[in-house]
């Protein structure tokens, strides 16, 4: 339910407008005057608050200004009996979401709630994804391979050569993609992830290079494609190895010449792209098998950066638990939860085949299953397998 907190030294209309918007199914908190709004607007989160201008000891003006200061994502709609235009205009100037006048249109009043609240709604998401945004950023490790992966990185990164980037399923190879764009002369520019493994052969070519209207049968328009949209940036190749032998030949003549063809198309289009991949396969046993290229190999290798299994590092067991720790309880809006000595080395202990992305998900059950203090008890009954 949302809070909706209503300021106005007039006791009717605080009644009137708290019986509608009760009945609407906002639960209301009212205010006599602006010293009264802010202590409260201090003490709890409102969704939105309607405020009056003239009132006593702290008229409107003055109160968005200090609600402001205090959270300045909480829309004020104002409203005043004794408006001006200059008024309204001063109003919206200092952040106020809206202006109403007094007597206020009830239907207006209930739109104008309705819009600040998808506002609420969006800078809130916003504010979550750009959070998550900076955890993928992190490389959380202070053992041997992930220091020397965070070297290889700042070495690399500034140049434009190609890298392959290599290990299991889950330990992370996306997030080394991410750092060598970020660090890079192209961080600017945007960084492009095409999953090989998820489109199907028949569909990679026109995924990569686009195609023209017409080109086959569902092309009903001209699609750009993923060495396009990279112009400038960084393309990321992910899981390279499962790739048709037909597209790894087009990826090579755009590697070799920096040019593409669209799938129906005639016309040689420039690219400037870096180009990471990145493979969970032996790409040389691959080429053995004739089920990858080697002279693409080569043009991709200039740069091999090996992940490791968190069984290889587990010493960064403890350090990524306690990040994840702290990223799952804010997602879930409750304290950090602590977490035993003993339940620390349960984990180090255990037998990762999913890496960290499984080591995330244990911790993820461990903060919904256990009390406020994770425990080697926890661990033995959520975590380790019964045999």
């Amino acid at each position: 339910m949302s809070n909706i907190l209503i300021i106005d030294d007039e006791k009717a209309i605080r009644k009137t407008l708290g019986e509608i918007l009760s009945y609407e199914g906002y639960k209301i908190d009212e205010a006599g005057d602006g010293e009264e709004g802010l202590k409260k607007f201090r003490e709890k989160t409102y969704d939105v608050v309607l405020c009056d201008i003239k009132m006593p000891k702290i008229d409107g003006i003055e109160f968005l200004d200090k609600a402001g200061e205090i959270n300045s994502d909480v829309p004020v709609i104002m409203i005043s009996g004794h408006g001006t235009i200059e008024t309204a205009v001063e109003a919206v100037k200092k952040g106020a979401y809206d202006y109403i006048s007094k007597p206020p249109d009830l239907n207006r009043l209930l739109i104008t709630i309705r819009n600040a609240m998808d506002k609420t709604n969006l800078v809130t998401e916003t504010k979550v994804l750009r959070r998550k945004v900076a955890k993928a950023e992190e490389m959380i490790g202070e053992s041997a391979p992930i220091v020397k992966i965070k070297e290889t990185i700042d070495k690399v990164a500034p140049t434009d050569a190609r890298v392959m980037i290599t290990g299991e399923n889950g330990v992370g190879k996306e997030l080394v993609a991410r750092w060598i764009h970020e660090k890079s002369n192209r961080s600017k520019a945007p960084l492009i992830e095409v999953n090989c493994a998820a489109i199907p052969s028949e569909l990679i070519e026109s995924e990569l290079f686009g195609h023209e209207k017409g080109s086959f049968t569902s092309a009903v328009k001209q699609r750009i494609g993923k060495f396009e949209q990279a112009h400038g940036g960084t393309l990321f190749l992910d899981e390279i190895g499962d790739m048709s032998l037909n597209a790894q030949a087009k990826v090579l003549r755009a590697l070799q010449e920096g040019k593409i063809t669209r799938v129906g198309g005639d016309k040689d289009i420039n690219v400037d792209v870096r180009v990471i991949a990145a493979t969970n396969k032996d790409l040389l046993k691959e080429v053995d098998e004739k089920q990858f290229r080697l002279d693409l190999y080569h043009r991709l290798s200039v740069i091999i950066i090996h992940v490791p299994s968190l069984n290889d590092r587990r010493d960064d067991i403890p350090l990524l638990v306690d990040k994840f720790l702290e990223d799952i309880c804010s997602e879930y809006g409750i304290a950090k939860k602590g977490i035993d000595s003993e339940a620390l080395d349960a984990l180090k202990e255990n037998n990762w085949t999913g890496n960290i992305r499984e080591l995330r998900n244990v911790v993820e059950r461990l903060v919904i299953l256990s009390g406020k203090n994770i425990s080697s008890e926890d661990v033995n009954s959520y975590v380790i397998p019964k045999k």
